[in-house]
């Protein structure tokens, strides 16, 4: 089984205490198994970019996220999933009815279209759109 690693999941790895379960899941999974989607390094992207707007403080943590950015993007290099028609095909399909944020309804279409696990703490967004789930946090 391959997985597809939610924005939250990628953030917990990078935690210097995690959460006892997430860890164990963590562990236990090869990193080859492992995939993340575009949409994933945007968003911590645009996490960056708010924080080098707020401060000098705020911007030592953005260059430090950066870098940490920068080596995942690398790890993962060959494992980043972009989101091609055939995906925003399915999350129109099976997401545009439905009240959830786009960029969740995109990445769970990615799992689906790529038959991956989505590992995520965000149950309430994702339940329902059809991706198999597994939350490491229970």
């Amino acid at each position: 089984m391959s997985f597809l690693l939610d924005t939250n999941i990628v953030s917990e790895a990078r935690r210097r205490t995690q959460n006892p379960g997430f860890a164990r899941w963590w562990g236990g999974v090869s990193s080859s198994r492992l995939y993340l989607s575009a949409l994933t390094v945007g968003e911590i992207e645009r996490g960056i970019t708010k924080l080098r707007h707020r401060g000098e403080r705020d911007r030592e943590r953005a260059d430090a996220l950066a870098d940490w950015l920068a080596g995942l993007t690398t790890q993962f290099s060959e494992r980043i999933l972009p989101v091609t028609a055939e995906i925003a095909a399915e999350w129109g399909r099976q997401y545009a009815p439905r009240k959830v944020p786009s960029i969740d309804g995109l990445i769970a279409a990615t799992a689906r279209v790529h038959e991956l696990t989505l590992v995520t703490r965000n149950l309430a967004d994702m339940a329902g759109l059809g991706a198999q789930l597994h939350n490491p946090f229970d």
